[in-house]
Order: structure tokens, then sequence, then C-alpha cells
């Protein structure tokens, strides 16, 4: 297999505390009841250059982070029947925020009961052609949907791309619906993203790559390291990814990708991932520490036991 030897060399080389990078960015997912998280995320030293949020505004929370401090990527998520994503990038440039690039359709191949956006690819060739097409002839580098780590995702995105040139070719003018980047999701090991990726690049060649979700999910906590830090070394040393942004940006309790994936514990501190993954160094955090992460069992008892102590005082 052609990827083994550079495999094989990155896992040999890998260190526990990673090198800084400026292509890594933010999956930003809001958390209401701790709303003190976000300002870890742009901390005076992180490494973090760009974030999404799968919308097509800015977070609150960054409204005031100017695109060179924290690059915010607009994201069209799903199908709309209209221009509306359009005018809101039109409205953000308009506004004074230098929008360079834009993400489209998450996981357009996936049930929406497991978060995707559960498109076809002639409905989405219209949807682009209305909403994206405007934006690459401004300029504005714009990336292919990111489907699933499935099987199904090329021939989806090989569907698409045929439907979109269909819809803007004429008869004896054809033409291509262009792109800047593929985006990539994965979960699962290392060996099975290493792979993904040369099928990616296989079937786009010539592109650079975003792999705008990533984890391996529902592992032990060593085996969750070991990956973070091997994908992460490889990421950084290969030029053809561009971009790439680690799931997990979310407390162990709030955590659909297993507690051990997480960049915070349940008390909002950093676990060793996420102080990596700012470009710190480890912090020996237990990822299902914290209060929120004690057993329920836990917590009665501490209660039960307060109000007993309470009594005895009284």
């Amino acid at each position: 297999m052609r990827y083994s030897f550079a495999i094989v060399t990155i896992v040999l080389s890998v260190a526990r505390a990673q090198t800084r990078s400026d292509k890594r960015g933010l999956v930003f997912v809001p958390n209401k009841d701790s709303p003190e998280d976000n300002n870890v995320w742009v901390r005076d030293g992180s490494d973090l250059t760009w974030y999404y949020n799968y919308q097509p505004t800015p977070a609150p929370a960054f409204a005031d982070e100017s695109q060179s401090d924290f690059e915010f990527v607009p994201m069209l998520w799903g199908s709309i029947e209209n221009t509306s994503f359009l005018d809101s990038v039109n409205s953000l440039i308009d506004g004074g925020r230098n929008i360079s690039h834009v993400l489209t359709f998450n996981e357009p191949d996936g049930p929406s009961q497991y978060g995707g956006s559960n498109i076809s690819p002639p409905e989405a060739a219209q949807v682009w052609v209305n909403n994206i097409i405007p934006l690459k002839e401004k300029g504005i580098r714009v990336g292919l949907p990111a489907c699933t780590g499935g099987t199904g995702g090329i021939p989806w995105l090989q569907n698409f791309l045929g439907n979109c040139s269909q819809l803007i070719s004429t008869e004896g003018n054809e033409k291509n619906c262009s792109y800047d980047f593929v985006t990539i999701h994965w979960y699962g090991n290392f060996e099975g993203l290493a792979s993904h990726l040369g099928e990616y690049s296989a079937a786009f060649p010539n592109k650079t790559q975003w792999i705008t979700e990533y984890n391996f999910d529902n592992q032990d906590l060593e085996t969750t390291q070991y990956f973070y830090n091997v994908s992460a070394k490889y990421f950084d040393r290969l030029d053809s990814v561009e971009r790439y942004s680690y799931f997990g940006s979310f407390r162990s309790g709030d955590s659909n990708v297993g507690p051990n994936a997480v960049m915070l514990n349940d008390d909002g501190e950093l676990t060793d991932i996420g102080s990596w993954y700012l470009g710190g160094t480890a912090t020996g955090v237990d990822p299902q520490s914290g209060i929120a992460g004690r057993s329920r069992v836990d917590v009665l008892l501490a209660i039960t036991l307060a109000v007993v102590g309470s009594l005895f005082l009284a």
C-alpha cells in the first residue's frame, strides 16, 4: 500500500507534545450552560486561526473577533429554496468582514437522525448553482460538500458534480462546476483515516483537503490520545492538507463521541488533547473529571451527606 511507509514513519516519530500549527481550526459547538468555555478557544497563544459553526453567520461569542485574528468560515449546511446563504455572505462582506472561504453541505449523504443534511445530488446541485457559484465568481474559495466517511461519499460527490455541470451547460457549451478544495469527515482509526485521504486524493487530484470533522470516537483514553497525536502530526506534515478541525470542543458530559475524545473536562478545564490542540503541553486533566462528570450516585451521596451534616450542626 503506497501510504504504509509514510504511516510507519509518522507513528515511529510522533511525540506526545504537539508542535504548533496554523492549520488548526475550531468546530464551534456552543454550550449555553457554560458560556465561559467560549473564551478558551481565543485565549492568548492559541494555535486556532479559524472556525466554523455550521451556520452562515458568525457565532455571537466571536462576533468581535476580526477575520485576521480568528477567521470565520460560513457554511451552507443543508438544502434551501432561495438565495438566503448567498445573501447572508454578501451582507457580511458589505459589513466589512473579509470572507475568503465557504463550506457547503454537512454530510449530505447521511440521514438526518445522525446529523446529516440528507440531500440528493440533483437538489444540492441546484442550491449550489444559486448560492455558491456567485460567491466563487467573486473570488471566494469554496469547498466541496463534506460527506460522511462511508463508502457512498465519493460517489455522491461525483454525481453531484455531474448534476451541477449539467445545470450550467448549454448545447454546444459544456461547463464543469468548479471548486477549490475538498472537505472530509472521518471517525475511526488512523489507518482508516490515512486511507480515506488517499481515496480522496485519487478521486479529486490536485486539490487541497480540509478535514473539518475527525475523531476516533468511543475509545479508551490511551487509544484516543495516540490517535490524536499521530493524526495531528500527519496533517501538519502533509502539504495536501490545508486545514483541519478536531471534533471535540465541548465538555465530556456533552460528548456524542465518547468521554475521552473531548478537549474539556466537565469543569471546563483543558484536557491533554485540548491543550495540545491549542499548542500547549499536557495538563494531566482527566477528561471524565469534574463535578459534572461524577456519577449520579456520587452526586446524590454528596448532597445527602451535606444535608445530614447540616442537621447535626443545626
